[in-house]
């Protein structure tokens, strides 16, 4: 399954010290290796961004820095685990590492056409070494924007076809 982890913290004014991005890179190697960590990324300041609402059919947009906020969003990462307790597991690591704050962690929906029923069983196929496919019995879990969530099924570091 995968998961989104959000990193929520207050804004910096300076940038990371090269002990903290050297442990960082480090943790986001270890992550990758294992097959834990898809892709990530850290934000620039506030400054340089800006927010985009839409309320009662109007477009506002407001230009960075976002002062009256304590917390901004510092990162991202899209995590593989087996379950939201790994996936909490992996935030917890990653937290230590990247200092106080806080993360949310939601489940990534899998496309429809990923799932199929055959003979009353849900399935996916999962990939498998030189592009090959084996055949999973899985549970799905909520489906939302016209995608299925895999509540159970998947061994670790699994991707469906």
């Amino acid at each position: 399954m995968r998961f989104l982890s959000i990193y929520k913290t207050a804004e910096r004014s300076t940038p990371p010290s090269v002990e903290h991005v050297t442990r960082m890179q480090q943790l986001i190697e270890e992550f990758m290796k294992a097959g834990k960590l898809i892709a990530t990324e850290g934000c620039l300041p506030s400054a340089l961004g800006a927010r985009v609402r839409l309320s009662g059919g109007q477009i506002t947009v407001t230009d960075g820095p976002f002062t009256e906020a304590k917390e901004v969003v510092g990162g991202f990462a899209l995590l593989e685990a087996v379950s939201k307790e790994e996936a909490i597991a992996l935030t917890e690591t990653f937290l230590d590492v990247g200092g106080d704050g806080e993360c949310e962690i939601r489940q990534i929906f899998a496309p429809p056409e990923a799932v199929s029923t055959i003979e009353g069983r849900t399935i996916v196929f999962v990939l498998k070494g030189a592009g090959g496919f084996e055949r999973r019995d899985v549970e799905v879990g909520g489906a939302g924007g016209g995608d299925i969530g895999i509540a159970r099924g998947l061994d670790e570091g699994e991707q469906v076809a």
